[in-house]
């Protein structure tokens, strides 16, 4: 570590941010890959633990489960948010990875209900009720450390990278456990049994708080601002929970808070929905459907990264704007042209669905940054958390409505679309209110990073 001579606060930074960023984004990519199993496993899980005659039925009461995990986030994005903006951002890191690790794993432990009936699924919402809470602690600290440690002509490739390429890296991760497990547990094996070892995986991302525990060190944002706290001995009251909520903070957390909602619907009906859409409205052969959602999920890597980075060209604002007018068509017609594709069609299908998942993710792709640079360092976990989880708990929820409102699986494509086009169009007026945010970090906390080549040959920090 090289000390920071240069710095008005007086920090040290780390010679190189590539940890920080690693955990970031990887620690994304399991929080995701945990919460996202259900989706690969909707069926089973409907079927051993939330047993009724309509197949629909069956499917919303998953979904509701799900859902349940997602109410819960902004309460653990405010709980574990407040701790990381008071005692740092790597302390909690380590234990919301493990949290949520930990919570999955244990719900492939839970009886069926043929074995003790109602305890069944009063177990498993319980255990989504605490995998929720760890989750939204998990955006406090990804969302944050990531983007802090990193110099700022790279803070909006990292927000894509960490925000749509973990979301990538997660699922592509889900797919890579449900092909291999499908493969172990063939046919009606994977119903009986199978399934619970997809979410024995999530032992696999707590594992990563081991990694965030030895090598990450804490932002360099944070303990600027404060030593800067620490050496203004005339330094005004601490902001709170309550600043976020009500006042000039309050105007931008309600604002904040529909753009991420309007970006989370385009997730959750899209990639999120996908590997439902490919088993119950395209019925594509579950070998198939795992390869298609592994491509689907790595294109958006790239996708996510690259307008990420475009953020930092054009503006967040501008950008946002740009790829949610496209989306407005796009989204909507291409989950058409799926549902009425030949289900044997595998190539149509992949091209289609790393279209679809290539767009809806883009949109979010600036969103993390953005959010990031509308707080100041004292309450951006706090704020990006709770504007964040806030966000894409309403998103979360559509795909359950969409489910409920349909009475066959055949009228799921039509409720669909009409949802993702609400959905865009809310995340159309909410970008357009909103300022133009790129840089504001600096009107926040002045930090020296090391430069690109600094990272490579570990030498002395250069002021930006």
């Amino acid at each position: 570590m090289n000390s920071n001579k240069s710095s008005p606060v007086g920090t040290e930074v780390s010679g190189s941010p590539l940890a920080a960023a690693f955990a970031s984004v990887m620690g994304w990519a399991f929080d995701l890959f945990d919460l996202f199993i259900l989706l690969y496993v909707a069926g089973p899980v409907g079927h051993q633990i939330f047993p009724v005659k309509s197949e629909t039925l069956s499917l919303a009461l998953v979904f509701i489960s799900f859902a349940v995990s997602i109410l819960m986030r902004p309460g653990g994005a405010a709980i574990f948010g407040s701790f990381a903006d008071r005692m740092g951002r790597k302390r909690i890191m380590v234990i919301v990875f493990a949290g949520v690790g930990v919570s999955t794993a244990v719900m492939g432990l839970v009886p069926s209900y043929a074995a003790v009936g109602m305890v069944a699924p009063v177990l498993f919402l319980a255990l989504r009720v605490i995998q929720g809470i760890f989750v939204g602690g998990v955006t406090a600290v990804t969302h944050t450390l990531g983007t802090e440690s990193v110099p700022a002509r790279y803070r909006g490739l990292m927000s894509g990278l960490i925000g749509g390429g973990g979301a990538g890296i997660g699922a592509a991760l889900a797919s890579i456990a449900f092909i291999t497990i499908s493969a172990i547990y063939p046919g009606p094996a994977f119903i009986e049994t199978g399934w619970r070892y997809m979410f024995a995986t999530g032992l696999l991302g707590a594992l990563l708080s081991l990694f965030v525990l030895r090598k990450v060190e804490e932002s360099p944002l944070w303990l600027a601002a404060k030593n800067a706290k620490v050496s203004d001995k005339q330094a005004s009251k601490p902001l709170s929970f309550k600043d976020l909520l009500s006042g000039r903070y309050g105007r931008i957390t309600v604002l904040n808070i529909a753009v991420a909602a309007g970006a989370g619907a385009q997730y959750y009906l899209t990639s999120g929905f996908l590997p439902t859409y490919l088993d119950v409205v395209t019925p594509v052969p579950r070998d198939d459907r795992g390869w298609i959602l592994l491509g689907a999920s790595l294109i958006v890597v790239l996708a996510a990264t690259s307008a990420g980075h475009l953020s930092e060209r054009l503006g967040r604002r501008r950008t946002m704007l740009m790829i949610g007018t496209i989306n407005l068509v796009a989204l909507p017609v291409i989950l058409l042209v799926i549902a009425r594709t030949d289900p044997g069609a595998t190539v149509t299908i992949l091209i289609l669905c790393c279209l679809l998942a290539t767009l809806s993710n883009a949109a979010y792709a600036p969103v993390m940054i953005f959010l990031n640079e509308r707080y100041p360092t004292e309450i951006r976990s706090r704020g990006t958390a709770v504007s964040w989880n806030t966000g894409f708990m309403l998103g979360g929820l559509l795909p359950t409505f969409v489910t409920l409102l349909s009475p066959t699986t055949a009228d799921i494509p039509g409720r669909l679309m009409i949802f993702i086009a609400g959905a865009v169009l809310v995340f159309i007026i909410a970008a357009a209110r909103s300022p133009e945010t790129r840089g504001a970090i600096e009107q926040h906390a002045t930090v020296t990073f090391p430069s690109a080549a600094t990272i490579e040959e570990g030498t002395n920090a250069k002021p930006l």
